[in-house]
């Protein structure tokens, strides 16, 4: 006798309770990361520093972003999400909490320091929160979702809120607007400890109807009694073939690193030096780049996984949309440099050149979760970690050519690495697995 279907309990909802928890744990990374950029018209002036020298401060940032990413990368696979991503968000909210501390240039690197290792593994445990707790026909979607536009929202937030109504409408100092971000950090470190887990298995609220939404690869269950693999096993299963592709990927990473730190760092400051705008003006149309990566990003998202659900060619759909995506930013960069002496024309067209950039951003992620099966969080640490090559160069080469050449040098070179970044996606393959336990 069949079951009544109005019998059949509906599915919980605690996966989006999971899927807001990981919008902001995205948006409250980048409103925190990018008040450095706003900050630095102050420090500069206060201390007396070059482009040079805040270029260097960024790339230590970089640095320690870089080297500390695999290692937490591998505790969140290991440790489960529950336990590391809450002590991140601590930690890089303690760490901004030193840039108002700091008295010199030297007490600002420790503050960079602890910063970027607080933050390194953040989006990696996003990535596996996203392969567990997402079912996987609208993955990317939620992934754009949780990802970019939460990002983008919140780096666009830092200068709304931060620039423009703290500093500039309210007159706060800036040391006191950066203590009050970093307490709100301590708290919502505390909100995700308390109301997250690592997987439907272990949420009490998760009933079998929701449990059902996810397959058993994605939510991490094992047969009793199932071997499980060591990363040493891992490693030794890796194809020759997969690590040309993982290398293809890693090149667009650095690639898109490199020309997306003009908008992480130095939006601000360059509309400070060239047009001279004030606090007010600066947070807005600082913003405006950031608001085109979030709906682009979202955009992204949804194009991976429409274009999927009506050709099932997973491999060309994430290559096409990706190289359109920064084929098209660097076409919009190109022609915003007509308009270059027009701040408010110019900075309309960086909206543009975010979106479409931003779009392929989705897609990356989209192809980490791919290729990285059970070691999503430690594939996604490793290629953040290669990309951040592009992130500690750029900004030791932007400062460069801004004080030996000019702000249009910058933007210049930012469009032919977007370009490069267009082509490197047509040789990136999703649906070759980093491991043979990936295979689906």
């Amino acid at each position: 006798m069949s079951e009544n279907p109005s019998s059949v309990p509906r599915p919980t909802n605690v996966r989006w309770r999971m899927f807001a928890l990981t919008f902001g744990v995205s948006w409250l990374l980048y409103l925190h990361r990018y008040t450095f950029g706003l900050i630095k018209p102050s420090i500069q002036q206060e201390w007396g520093l070059s482009n040079k020298e805040l270029g260097m401060l960024d790339g230590v940032f970089q640095g320690f972003y870089m080297g500390a990413q695999v290692p937490l990368g591998i505790a969140a696979d290991t440790l489960g999400v529950y336990l590391i991503l809450p002590l991140l968000i601590l930690v890089w909210s303690i760490g901004l909490a030193m840039h108002a501390w700091a008295p010199s240039f030297e007490a600002m690197v420790w503050a960079r320091i602890t910063l970027a290792v607080g933050q390194s593994a953040a989006y990696a445990s996003v990535n596996r929160i996203a392969r567990i707790w997402f079912p996987k026909p609208i993955r990317t979607t939620l992934q754009g979702l949780a990802g970019v536009l939460a990002g983008r929202l919140g780096g666009m937030c830092a200068g709304l809120i931060f620039a423009t109504i703290l500093l500039g409408a309210m007159g706060i100092g800036w040391r006191s607007a950066i203590l009050m971000f970093a307490a709100f950090g301590v708290g919502y470190a505390i909100l995700f400890r308390i109301f997250f887990r690592n997987s439907p298995a272990e949420h009490p609220g998760v009933n079998k109807a929701e449990a059902a939404l996810f397959t058993e690869e994605e939510s991490e269950t094992k047969p009793v009694g199932a071997p499980k693999m060591t990363r040493m096993q891992l490693l030794r299963s890796l194809k020759p073939r997969a690590k040309v592709n993982m290398i293809c990927l890693n090149v667009q990473s650095i690639l898109s690193t490199f020309a997306d730190n003009i908008f992480s760092t130095w939006i601000p400051l360059f509309l400070f030096q060239e047009f001279a705008l004030k606090f007010k003006e600066m947070g807005i149309y600082s913003a405006l780049p950031l608001l085109g990566g979030a709906i682009g990003g979202l955009v992204g998202g949804v194009l991976n996984d429409w274009i999927i659900a009506r050709t099932g060619n997973r491999r060309w759909t994430r290559s096409g949309v990706a190289c359109f995506g920064k084929g098209m930013a660097a076409v919009v960069l190109f022609t915003a440099l007509f308009w270059f002496e027009s701040p408010y024309v110019f900075c309309g067209f960086l909206f543009f050149v975010k979106f479409f950039g931003d779009w392929s951003l989705t897609t990356a992620w989209g192809v980490v979760t791919d290729i990285g099966g059970k070691a999503t969080a430690s594939v996604f640490a490793f290629n953040n970690t290669v990309a951040g090559i592009g992130g500690l160069v750029a900004p030791l080469l932007y400062g460069f050519l801004v004080d030996e050449f000019s702000w249009r040098v910058v933007f210049i070179t930012a469009g032919g690495l977007y370009a490069l970044c267009a082509i490197s996606w047509l040789f990136i393959n999703c649906t070759i697995p980093m491991f043979e336990e990936s295979m689906e």
